[in-house]
């Protein structure tokens, strides 16, 4: 037999299985997710006032009552 013959006997079976390397390929992918919607969620945290943040109006939302400035004498 020919190399060429015994590669074609050996790839005639149907059962194709993806193996350890694909599972880890979606683990990885699945971990890599994660990460990057806790990265998402923090920036979004950043960007949108919380519920008690800033006055009636929305005026000034998200900052922080902050003391007159006074001038030095």
């Amino acid at each position: 037999m020919t190399l060429a013959a015994l590669a074609a006997a050996a790839s005639s079976s149907n059962d194709v299985e993806p193996g350890v390397l694909g599972f880890l390929v979606v683990a990885a992918m699945g971990v890599a997710l994660v990460f990057l919607l806790r990265s998402m969620n923090k920036q979004f945290r950043k960007i949108t006032p919380g519920p008690d943040a800033g006055s009636a109006d929305g005026e000034h939302a998200g900052e922080e009552a902050k003391a007159p400035a006074q001038t030095p004498e």
